[in-house]
């Protein structure tokens, strides 16, 4: 394919999302079973035109002014990928599978449309019923840490410190060029590539090996400021596919006991072969069944209990720019709700002197420091405990930086942090 038939294709696939909410790798994916003359080089531009275009949705549709998918890919070519009227407008001739050339408002519209008038919303690329909530967080930066969430991440990976040092996974993957992630001693990054898909990590022998895992820098250090230590008794409340599970079992050195549980039992299946991938022994999984209590005999034992919670998922627009646009006011109410639920059931598992750690990677008020201030009010017996000492306890006093303005907890965003967006809260009890 032309590059301007993959510009064609990304224009169809954004028009068939505009019709149906669905994420956007099932179409490029349907997209993909519907024309097999395809290539996979094919594929991976036309995805990356996708996505470029969902990052910048919104000022570029201010730009053009129209939010029709040509007139958003129009926009996103010039702002995500910086190229000018003449060469958009080779790729919009009109000949064999391009697009329809440029009209003259199109025309003119690139080349002296700004964003200098437009609001915070479209200026950061992110929903309008979400910009009160924005301003909450993060006031006048607003925009900036919307325009940062709407850039391309970088692959991070963690080394796991059961089989290998970070100078082992720096060596293997050489080839890759990984860098030392700045903040995680365990992690390695490789730059996100200029368009198309990034390396294949799974397929690399590092990976099947169980010597690197693929984790954002800030979920690493969501795990390393658990303060995870050898021999302690760890309640995974939300393991899913055992992602920060994984983590805290290196911490541990695999002595003690993490209980890995979900209430959704379907979440858990990804995580029999990590933990034997990852040589992790001293992992328990503890898979719902039916209206049995499969944790009652982990009441008031745990000196952890983490809660890795449900939530919209703002912090990682980097990763999955078309969620963004799916989010919708009644999901982050049934979140929030779910969070509730999740804080109030922690305490029953948690030994006097025990904590509990509240994770999101969410950056909103609503779902972090909100939360923490309403369980705090509910149970007398917890407090927060400061930023500063729980990143000395981790060993990663530099953190202390992260502290929220808001609250009790920490705030990682791609803008200050370079991570994806997380919130991470330490509460004690007694």
């Amino acid at each position: 394919m032309t590059p301007a038939a993959q510009v064609s294709a990304a224009i169809e696939i954004l028009a068939e999302l505009a019709e149906r909410r669905r994420p956007a790798a099932d179409a490029i994916k349907d997209w993909g079973l519907s024309h097999r003359f395809a290539g996979s080089k094919d594929r991976a531009s036309i995805s990356s035109l996708v996505f470029d275009a969902l990052r910048k949705r919104a000022s570029a549709a201010f730009l053009m002014g129209s939010d029709a998918p040509r007139s958003v890919v129009i926009g996103a070519l010039r702002e995500s990928g910086g190229q000018t009227v003449e060469e958009i407008a080779a790729l919009f001739s009109g000949e064999g599978h391009a697009p329809a050339p440029l009209t003259d408002e199109e025309r003119e519209r690139l080349a002296t449309a700004t964003l200098e008038d437009a609001p915070a919303h479209v200026r950061g690329d992110y929903p309008e019923w979400l910009a009160e909530r924005f301003d909450a967080a993060f006031g006048e930066a607003a925009a900036d840490e919307g325009r940062a969430l709407a850039e391309r991440a970088p692959v991070d990976l963690r080394v796991n410190i059961l089989k290998a040092a970070r100078e082992d996974g720096l060596r293997r993957l050489a080839h890759l060029a990984p860098e030392p992630t700045s903040l995680s001693p365990l992690g390695l990054r490789i730059a996100p590539p200029a368009k198309g898909r990034g390396p294949a990590l799974t397929a690399e022998p590092a990976y099947v090996k169980g010597l690197v895992e693929l984790q954002d820098e800030g979920s690493q250090l969501a795990a390393l400021l658990c303060a995870a230590e050898p021999g302690e008794q760890i309640l995974d409340l939300c393991a899913g596919g055992g992602g920060k599970t994984l983590a805290l079992a290196g911490q541990m050195h695999n002595r003690g006991q993490i209980y890995a549980f979900d209430d959704d039992g379907r979440r858990l299946t990804p995580i029999y072969p990590r933990l034997e991938r990852a040589g992790a022994r001293n992992v328990q999984v503890r898979a719902p069944r039916g209206k049995a209590d499969v944790l009652s005999d982990l009441e008031a034992r745990c000196g952890l209990v983490l809660i890795d919670a449900p939530c919209t998922g703002t912090g990682t627009w980097r990763r999955h720019p078309d969620a963004k646009w799916r989010l919708a006011p009644g999901a982050l109410e049934q979140r929030i709700a779910e969070q509730r639920e999740l804080l109030d059931k922690a305490p029953r598992f948690v030994k006097p002197g025990g904590r509990v750690a509240y994770v999101t990677c969410s950056l909103l008020i609503d779902e972090n420091e909100a939360q923490i201030a309403r369980f705090l009010e509910g149970h007398a017996d917890f407090s927060a405990v400061p930023a500063e000492e729980t990143a000395a306890k981790a060993g990663l006093p530099e953190l202390a930086r992260f502290a929220s303005p808001h609250g009790a907890g920490f705030r990682l965003t791609p803008r200050t942090a370079g991570t994806d967006g997380f919130y991470v809260c330490v509460l004690k009890r007694g």
